[in-house]
Order: C-alpha cells, then structure tokens, then sequence
C-alpha cells in the first residue's frame, strides 16, 4: 500500500487544501445562517437549522477527514475505530438531512425562505451522496462523464478499507 513519497507529498497538499476549504465553507454557511437567521423568530431560526444543520455537520465531517487522512494516505488504511465513526457520522448526516426537511417545511418562515433554505438543504443532500456514494465533484467541462463513470468517494473507500473490506 505505501506509494512512492512524492506522490504521496502530493496527496497530502491535496488533502489538506480540501479539509480546509470545507472547514472553511462549514464557517461560511454556519456564519451566514446565524447573522440572517437571527430576525426571524423562533420557528424561523428553527427552519435554517434545519437546512442549515446537517450541512454543516457534512462539511466539518468531510474537513476532519481530509486533515485526518494525511496522516495515512498511501501508508497504511484508515484507522477501524474511525471508520466506524465515518459511519455513525453518516446516518447521522442522513437521519438530520431527512428531520431538517421537516422541520423547514414546517417551519419556514415565508416562500422565499423555503425556496433558499430547500436549496441549502439540497446542498447538503448532495454533499452527503459526493462523500458517502457516489462522487459528484469534477470539473465542469467533465462533468457528466465523471459522474456517469460512477466512481466511489475517496472517504468511503477509505471507510471500507479500515472496516477491512474490498474497497
């Protein structure tokens, strides 16, 4: 499993501008909703949660494990008692994503807040497919292609290479 040090040098600079570009859009979408969300009164605050929340946690989720990941990569599988932890994080995700829809239709405090929060809540459902499914992330002018070549997510491959099974 060990690779030659520069490509593994590589993957860790790689690695490591990924897991802080989603830390940094979890700051960014946890910022936001709370500055805009704080007129909106309780239900309201509720119904960004709700949208806003599981998004969060994906991304913070996938962050940690970019930074975690360099430590490993092309050395040696992901550690079990974290890959098992990557798993209850992602029925988590996923058990929040499908409360978080109530809650916003429930709670959202006008259409126009629906409609914004239903596309954050999106977000978040497409992030959790791009890390636990399904790869989703390519360039635009290969988009399609990369998507329709159906391949799985670096983290769950990783996942499944700690749990010991075929990644």
């Amino acid at each position: 499993m060990t690779e030659p040090a520069d490509r593994r040098e590589l993957r860790r600079r790689q690695y490591l501008s990924l897991g802080l570009g989603e830390l940094v859009a979890a700051g960014v979408f946890g910022g936001v909703a709370t500055w805009y969300g704080a007129d909106l009164g309780a239900d309201g605050r509720l119904a960004v949660l709700g949208a806003v929340g599981p998004l969060v946690l994906v991304l913070v989720a996938a962050g940690v494990y970019w930074l975690l990941a360099r430590r490993w990569v092309g050395v040696t599988p992901m550690p079990r008692a974290l890959a098992l932890t990557y798993v209850g994080l992602g029925v988590l995700a996923a058990l929040l994503l499908a409360g978080g829809l109530v809650v916003t239709l429930v709670a959202a405090p006008s259409t126009g807040w629906l409609v914004l929060l239903l596309l954050v809540w999106a977000f978040g459902v497409v992030e959790l497919v791009n890390y636990s499914l399904r790869r989703l992330a390519f360039p635009v002018a290969r988009w399609w292609s990369g998507v329709a070549q159906g391949r799985t997510p670096q983290l769950a491959r990783d996942v499944r290479a700690g749990l010991g099974e075929r990644p």
